[in-house]
């Protein structure tokens, strides 16, 4: 375990390096009227996600030569290999275009590139099956986005993260070679949550396209590697909550008419912290409750079948629409007044 420790305190230092970094090159957030906040804030903190990832593949690269990491000798390092490819890829993207905005193009290019090489470490580039292939492509890249349109408010993707990563650390606890990368995610987050799970614009920094990209390209890996041990999709219940608010969002836009591509402040989590002015910190662990109880419930109260996992998330799934669709009908004419009086 003494390993960990030194990996949480070389990543506490790279933030705090980072920090000094962003500060002197002007990396930053500026708010606007879309925001949920309103204060000038550091963008990028969440580059910690891609420095652990690294930190840990530098590890097992050199578990079989000094003895000290030799817990860490069984970890293939050729099947990882195209899956950290990937990260450095998509992060290396996204960092740049929260310093500089890049077209959407180059970067959807990248992510469909990246997931390629996810999908290559998990052994599930089968040609014969090419349509299946095409269409995890997509839902697993329109999943990395949805987990980046919804980092709007301190906390939720730090707070949310940890309630993905804590439940996948379970399932994996007893396997070192999995659950090495988990543990390392979760200091990072820890850290990261640490400088951002605070009060609205009390936050010391912001995750960025690099920290929310990055973070759900991990977690979307490790869940992989358990829907293809097990055969079965339903394991991504354990992203239920992000997946029920972007997606109904997405929805409700397109009845209103609205440019996709355009910034907006219509999530359930943003109608909590501006038109209700709930805490960010309360509105973040809402959702990281709710994630958890719903993941911990799945794991542990159900029978390991995939008939009884399909049930509970289709039980899960009508719920949380339901919840959501009451709680628009009840809040969202306060967001309407919002946008009324940007036009006054």
């Amino acid at each position: 375990m003494l390993i960990y420790f030194v990996i949480l305190v070389l990543l506490i230092v790279a933030e705090l390096v980072y920090f000094r970094i962003a500060d002197k090159f002007n990396i930053i957030d500026k708010p606007n009227n879309r925001s949920s906040h309103s204060k000038v804030v550091l963008r990028g903190g969440g580059i910690i996600f891609t420095l652990g990832a690294i930190l840990w593949f530098v590890i097992i690269s050199l578990a079989s030569v000094i003895p000290d990491l030799s817990q860490f000798a069984t970890i293939s390092v050729t099947q990882y290999t195209p899956f950290f490819i990937g990260l450095i890829l998509v992060s290396g993207v996204s960092f740049v275009d929260d310093i500089h905005p890049l077209p959407d193009s180059l970067r959807l290019v990248v992510q469909f590139s990246a997931m390629f090489l996810m999908f290559w470490s998990l052994n599930i580039l089968h040609w014969n099956m090419w349509w299946v292939v095409i269409l995890a492509l997509i839902v697993c890249v329109g999943i990395t986005n949805v987990y980046n349109f919804m980092d709007g408010i301190n906390g939720i993707t730090g707070g949310y993260s940890l309630a993905v990563l804590f439940p996948l650390l379970l399932l994996q606890w007893q396997n070192p070679q999995d659950s090495s990368l988990v543990i390392t995610t979760i200091l990072a987050d820890l850290v990261f949550c640490f400088f951002n799970f605070r009060p609205k614009n009390k936050a010391k920094c912001f995750a960025g396209d690099v920290g929310s990209i990055s973070v759900a390209f991990i977690i979307l890996f490790v869940i992989g590697k358990i829907i293809v041990s097990n055969g079965d999709i339903t394991w991504l219940i354990l992203l239920m909550v992000y997946g029920v608010d972007a997606c109904l969002t997405i929805v409700h836009r397109i009845m209103l008419h609205e440019n996709l591509g355009q910034a907006h402040r219509k999530h359930g989590y943003q109608l909590m912290a501006n038109e209700l002015n709930i805490s960010h910190v309360v509105v973040s662990l809402i959702y990281l409750g709710l994630q958890l109880v719903i993941s911990l419930g799945f794991i542990y109260l159900i029978p390991n079948t995939v008939v009884a996992h399909w049930i509970y998330l289709i039980i899960v799934l009508v719920l949380l629409t339901i919840t959501y669709v009451i709680f628009m009908r009840k809040y969202y004419p306060l967001h309407e007044k919002y946008l009324n009086s940007l036009h006054c």
